[in-house]
């Protein structure tokens, strides 16, 4: 099996980012959980970080890809929005 057949036709979404690294999972549920009711936005998911000296879980989060998309379209309108020029 290739890694063309896995793929297929999968778009790149934005980056994810630590927020959090703890040693234990639920330690890591708790955190997500509490995130997720403070920001509904965000998708968060649990990794687990394979270290051989400091195993440890690590909370990941990035915007939803839908609403990224939303922000981007109203900050392009609002850049096109220009103030009518003043007659002397």
């Amino acid at each position: 099996m290739s890694t063309e057949d896995v793929d297929g036709n999968r778009i790149p979404g934005l980056p994810w980012k630590i927020i959090g690294k703890f040693k234990t999972f639920d330690e890591a549920v708790d955190y997500k959980a509490a995130a997720l009711k403070e920001d509904r936005s965000l998708q968060l998911k649990i990794h687990q970080q394979a270290s051989n000296t400091k195993p440890y879980y690590a909370v990941k989060s990035r915007m939803d890809p839908e609403i990224a998309e939303m922000v981007k379209e109203m900050e392009k309108k609002s850049k096109k929005v220009k103030k009518p020029r003043q007659k002397r």
